[in-house]
């Protein structure tokens, strides 16, 4: 074992031991609390230089966002990203985790881990369904562009809230912690397409517990303060590729499942980056 993996190793450690909830609870409270509007641009400003994040591609001034989580969850100005010509594109940026063919109902973590696409997803229609399709995992940092958008044209059915625990999704927590996917806390958006069904999953992670839903207008506080499952048929709204499903106030993953029948999305090698838009299969970026 060399001295990163050593490190890797008590980092996740510790977290085991850590009240996450209590820190997630935190970050949330941080994140929803409002700024001043005198101290909003530096406040933001610094942020945004620490973390690299692009300010000149915010839709607003820097002090019309009420609050830390109102920035990170900010809408960008017309053309920051634009939306490929292909049937399948990035619903969001980042960079690739992992990415590939479903084989055997597993899907590929990290460095060797598995975990099953039935566990991801909660329901086994919707687990039969994408048996044999592709999947692409993504990474979202703090500097990152965060909401997520439908890869694909077809209509949203509904929402699976999955209650669980809020671990990091960063490098050393996918290396270290088996099946730490589909453990943590998520929301499986299932879509309708011409190919058969989809799905966009936006998984929660620590201080990340606050996912907000675009066709519900709300955002997912009260379904986990109950700690159940959910699951919320919508009535059918017809979605264009590049339309928008929801959005993080922290960085967090996006899993897109696609069937078999769909095109599946080019290789990317892990850490590759990746912007909301873009061509992932069958066109030009």
């Amino acid at each position: 074992m060399n001295l990163t993996e050593l490190a890797e190793r008590l980092t996740v450690g510790s977290f085991r031991r850590a009240p996450t909830g209590l820190y997630s609870a935190f970050l949330g409270a941080c994140s929803r609390a409002p700024v001043p509007r005198p101290l909003r641009a530096p406040f933001y400003g610094t942020f945004a230089r620490a973390v690299k994040a692009r300010v000149d591609e915010a839709a607003e001034p820097l002090d019309a966002y009420r609050s830390l989580g109102e920035f990170f969850a900010r809408h960008l100005r017309d053309g920051a990203r634009p939306l490929a010509a292909a049937p399948v594109v990035a619903p969001c940026d980042g960079v690739v985790a992992a990415g590939g063919a479903i084989v055997d109902g597993l899907l590929v973590q990290a460095k060797g881990r598995t975990y099953s696409l039935a566990e991801l997803v909660t329901v086994p229609s919707l687990a039969a369904a994408l048996a044999g399709g592709s999947f692409l995992t993504v990474y979202l940092s703090p500097r990152d562009y965060h909401r997520v958008h439908s890869p694909v044209d077809g209509t949203l059915v509904g929402y699976h809230y999955v209650p669980g625990a809020r671990w990091p999704v960063s490098g050393p927590f996918s290396r270290h912690v088996d099946r730490l996917l589909a453990v943590n806390e998520r929301v499986v958006i299932e879509l309708a397409t011409a190919w058969g069904p989809a799905a966009v999953v936006m998984v929660a992670a620590a201080g990340v517990g606050n996912v907000w839903l675009t066709h519900r207008d709300a955002d997912t506080r009260a379904w986990h303060a109950s700690g159940e499952p959910r699951h919320v048929a919508m009535p059918p709204h017809d979605l264009a590729a590049g339309d928008e499903l929801g959005a993080f106030l922290l960085g967090s993953t996006v899993v897109m499942l696609l069937p078999a029948a769909a095109p599946a999305p080019g290789p990317r090698a892990p850490g590759a980056a990746m912007r909301c838009g873009e061509a992932l299969a069958g066109g030009a970026s």
